[in-house]
């Protein structure tokens, strides 16, 4: 679905891309992972052709470079700052979007409404919605054509943990169907949730292309753990797991441990043999 071959980016002496290659097959989620300036956002900028390169880029059998229009209709691309017109209502939001990409004026958008859980808010201001319920709006607008490929830039970015879970419960399900997804992201647990190849890049150069599973290991990565407990319990959990040499802290809702790559299991295995029960947990 998507070739990339010696893709360069630069900003005067500034290389945000360097000879960079991959290709993603169609129905595969690609993560493209790494800090802040490792030039996630630049090659998505790339790929939907809105800023010059260096190397080739193809979208569907679609050359980004000579046939920008064309490799654009095969995408939806879902940013990572939303922009829209607040006044307007979520139905003439979808409206005004689907005439700028000659979307049939008969068109229903019943099931994609239903699809992402927006019908209830079919006659809100824009201005009016939550931030989880825009990410939905944003993605709708990206699907309005079917495309056959997502485009995502940091999709959860702004959202809190309960809208982040729905919205990539929504991603994973497009997923499933057979979209074709590149994202970005700086956040592990969002990569382990979508992702089936992540590629981790810094200063613009690949350092590792390899599925989730691998990533901890080969890189040496450490967590951290998340859990959610009573505050009694919580502390009887800091004093056995600070027993093991784990570094371990108090907050709001439970502990936070730091662990090695490989060791999260061993802290539940602890716990439980140690019959503290957790309420849940996050991995970070």
């Amino acid at each position: 679905m998507i070739e990339v071959s010696g893709l360069s980016k630069h900003f005067g002496r500034l290389a945000a891309v360097a000879q960079l290659s991959f290709h993603v097959a169609a129905g595969e989620a690609v993560a493209l992972w790494g800090a802040n300036g490792a030039g996630k956002t630049t090659v998505l900028r790339c790929l939907l052709g809105l800023i010059p390169f260096t190397g080739d880029v193809t979208i569907a059998n679609h050359n980004v470079a000579k046939r920008g229009k064309a490799a654009r209709r095969m995408v939806g691309f879902v940013p990572q700052d939303l922009t829209f017109h607040d006044d307007l209502t979520v139905a003439e939001t979808l409206t005004f979007y689907g005439r700028l990409k000659k979307v049939s004026a008969d068109f229903d958008f019943t099931t994609l409404l239903a699809q992402l859980q927006l019908q209830p808010h079919i006659d809100k201001r824009v201005g009016d919605l939550s931030g989880g319920l825009k990410q939905r709006l944003a993605l709708a607008l990206a699907l309005l054509a079917d495309p056959p490929i997502l485009l995502l830039d940091e999709p959860s970015a702004s959202l809190d943990i309960r809208a982040r879970d729905d919205f990539l419960h929504l991603l994973n399900g497009l997923k499933t169907a057979g979209k074709t997804f590149v994202f970005s992201s700086h956040r592990l647990d969002e990569v382990t949730a979508l992702a089936d190849r992540v590629l981790l890049l810094e200063a613009g150069k690949l350092v590792v292309d390899a599925p989730p599973s691998e990533l901890e290991q080969r890189l040496g990565l450490p967590s951290t753990l998340h859990l959610y407990m009573p505050k009694p319990t919580a502390i009887t959990a800091l004093e056995t797991l600070t027993a093991q040499g784990l570094a371990v802290h108090l907050n709001g809702r439970g502990v936070r441990v730091q662990v090695a790559a490989g060791e999260k299991g061993r802290v539940l295995r602890l716990l439980h043999n140690s019959g503290i029960e957790i309420d849940d947990f996050v991995v970070e």
